[in-house]
């Protein structure tokens, strides 16, 4: 029972000072539209979760464990550490890399727009950026990631809470699957991900209408059914349009590019406006 206490205190203390840390300065797992990245995120938490588990069996095996012959043998507190563990963090990692790889690559030749971060996005982000893609819309690819990678993390955490002594939790060596397989189809799902246009606001000012997003090429401006003449503004991208004093708020603004419809995002007046 001390032991598993001395495991949770370990964990708050690896975990709790860089959660504050993200929540007010979240830019370390950020993407390039400065939304949560979902790949960076799930890495960061398994190096979390591996550094405690290597810290605490190291702990124990100094104290309660009676010293470094603790350490060895075949079926010593460490055996697993190959066959399982660095597969499960390796998972995430490999997806990671792969998908800046991809999405650098795709944003450089013109296939994906990433908008960019609004000053906004410097403060706190929602948790469920995690799960969606980037008009906002739950992902079903990254909802499945981001599920059964929590689930194997609580796996982990409470079979090893269960026998501290025991060191690493022996789990089956196909638990890597849990993470391996949806880092792969997150992956897939970011190389086949085509390049809708995308809205991150909307203002109106003077007659003026605002459209602000990413992979406005050529582009069609639809304001409740109604095109209107846009016109791109060549240093941040965002389309202007003068809109038709019948057109009150709320209306729906739609972005059409190279045949690639946007979400409908739904404009209301400000309040007090």
């Amino acid at each position: 029972m001390a032991s598993a206490l001395f495991a949770l205190a370990l964990l708050a203390a690896l975990a709790g000072p860089l959660a504050l840390r993200l929540r007010h300065h979240p830019a370390f797992i950020t993407g390039r539209d400065g939304r949560l990245s979902t790949s960076t995120a799930l890495a960061l938490a398994w190096t979390v979760i591996l550094v405690w588990l290597l810290l605490t069996t190291l702990g124990y095996g100094l104290t309660a464990g009676g010293g470094i012959g603790w350490f060895r043998g075949e079926h010593g507190p460490l055996s697993s550490l190959t066959t399982v563990y660095l597969p499960l963090v390796g998972g995430p990692y490999a997806a990671m890399i792969a998908a800046k790889t991809v999405v650098g690559i795709r944003v450089e030749n013109g296939s994906m727009t990433k908008p960019a971060p609004k000053p906004a996005a410097t403060g706190h982000r929602p948790l469920r950026e995690l799960i969606a893609n980037d008009s906002g819309r739950t992902d079903l690819v990254d909802l499945q990631y981001v599920a059964l990678s929590a689930v194997t993390m609580l796996y982990v955490v409470l079979f090893f809470l269960s026998d501290v002594g025991a060191g690493l939790p022996r789990l089956p060596d196909e638990i890597w699957a849990l993470t391996g397989a949806p880092a792969g189809a997150y992956l897939v799902n970011k190389m086949a991900t085509r390049a809708n246009p995308v809205i991150t606001d909307v203002t109106v000012s003077d007659g003026l209408l605002t459209v602000e997003g990413g992979g406005f090429t050529d582009p069609r401006l639809t304001v409740a059914d109604t095109t209107l003449p846009a016109t791109p503004d060549p240093a941040t991208g965002a389309l202007t349009a003068p809109l038709p004093a019948t057109t009150q708020p709320p209306f729906t603004v739609v972005v059409t590019s190279r045949g690639l419809r946007s979400d409908p995002y739904r404009y209301e007046a400000p309040a007090g406006g």
